[in-house]
């Protein structure tokens, strides 16, 4: 396969993403693990693993970053950028044509919405059955992810899952180093360190210059982008946590008015793909499509800065036993967490009468057993959901 090659089997597959995965950064996680690791085979179970726990601990989109690995690790920065804008360019369009009809576009309401949230619980269920069988072996590991679950459900805070992680991570390293039976397998990240120290240099730079350039030039266009940017570098916990910031930002000030927030908002829910791209909705009503894109690319610019910043360094520090006993403990932590958001929001805003759960339970079977592509469960869905709304 030629590198071009490569580059359009990135674009393909990504954008076929961008599409159809409903339901949030955790469905997307699971979406990405039956693609990237069940079928295509880009890299192993452990490999994804590490990649989600890495992301998890950085701020920004989670999903979005690990989207961004596998592309730079597939077809190096090319590939990471062209994976960024197959997952991302389609619910960036809706929401940019979404924001020219706010008054009559109503697709929270649609029953297809239903249909496809359905099948976010049937591919989170599949792919948190996966990683537990992978990831939780023993008891031991098993309690770990038991802890986070219950944690995670009874405490619910952005920092939550960091604090876990955090913990997961140290008593990892301090128990878990004699669990380790095989090698690490290689993440070949096509990055060299120095190129990493320039983009991670670049990321701190803009979040304290961006400021002090505005205050020195009252230039509009940089309070925009700064804004958005801030967003993007600082929020923890995923796109849910960055509306209310997003909320914080331009509301109060009279940018946007909070009927014309809170439609957005509806939209944001109702579209694939990453939830950050709320930003494109608010930058075109606030300055047109340009606005729009130039939003989009100031809230992503962080997530792109730190995954390309970090990888490189990251490869060198995972072949430590330490490093490696962490990961284990940071991997079992990272089930329970996805479990409890299986349980909410998922599951609790989706399976709401005895006919969701039978069919989320078909398409389970379909999916699981009878081994139907993910495309055809997607479909069925979208068409289960419609009738259900006629019924």
């Amino acid at each position: 396969m030629t590198y071009l090659q490569r580059l359009l089997e990135i674009f393909f597959i990504s954008t076929r993403l961008g599409f159809t995965s409903f339901g949030g950064p955790v469905a997307h996680l699971a979406y990405f693990h039956t693609e990237y690791v069940r079928r295509r085979k880009w890299l192993d179970e452990q490999s994804y693993a590490e990649l989600v726990a890495l992301c998890q601990f950085l701020p920004g989109p989670a999903s979005s970053q690990v989207g961004i690995g596998i592309g730079v690790l597939r077809g190096g920065l090319l590939g990471g950028i062209i994976s960024f804008l197959g997952f991302t360019f389609p619910s960036v369009l809706v929401l940019l044509l979404f924001a020219s009809m706010t008054q009559t576009f109503h697709l929270g309401e649609a029953g297809f919405i239903h249909g496809l949230k359905v099948v976010a619980v049937v591919v989170v269920a599949h792919a948190v059955i996966g990683m537990a069988e992978k990831l939780t072996p023993d008891l031991q590991r098993k309690a770990l992810a038991l802890i986070a679950l219950t944690v995670t459900l009874l405490w619910a805070a952005p920092a939550t899952q960091i604090v876990l992680m955090v913990i997961a991570a140290l008593y990892g390293a301090l128990f878990f180093t004699s669990k380790i039976t095989t090698e690490a397998s290689p993440l070949k990240f096509p990055v060299s360190r120095r190129f990493g120290a320039i983009c991670l240099s670049m990321f701190f730079g803009l979040l304290f210059g961006l400021p002090l350039l505005h205050q020195l030039t009252s230039l509009e266009v940089v309070a925009f982008f700064e804004r958005f940017y801030r967003a993007g570098a600082l929020v923890f916990g995923g796109g849910h946590v960055v509306l209310p910031l997003l909320e914080q930002s331009f509301v109060p000030t009279g940018a946007i008015d909070e009927a014309t927030f809170l439609a957005g908002y509806g939209a944001t829910q109702a579209v694939p793909g990453p939830l950050f791209t709320f930003a494109a909705y608010l930058g075109a009503v606030m300055n047109g499509w340009a606005g729009g894109l130039l939003a989009t690319l100031a809230i992503f610019l962080p997530a792109f800065l730190l995954v390309l910043g970090v990888l490189p360094f990251w490869t060198m520090l995972r072949k430590h036993p330490k490093i490696q006993g962490a990961l284990l403990g940071v991997n079992a932590a990272v089930v329970g967490i996805l479990i409890a958001a299986l349980y909410n929001p998922i599951w609790t805003s989706t399976i709401l009468q005895t006919r969701d759960f039978v069919f989320a339970a078909i398409l389970f079977c379909l999916l699981v057993y009878w081994k139907w592509p993910a495309w055809v469960i997607v479909g069925l869905g979208i068409v289960g959901g419609m009738g259900m709304a006629w019924m």
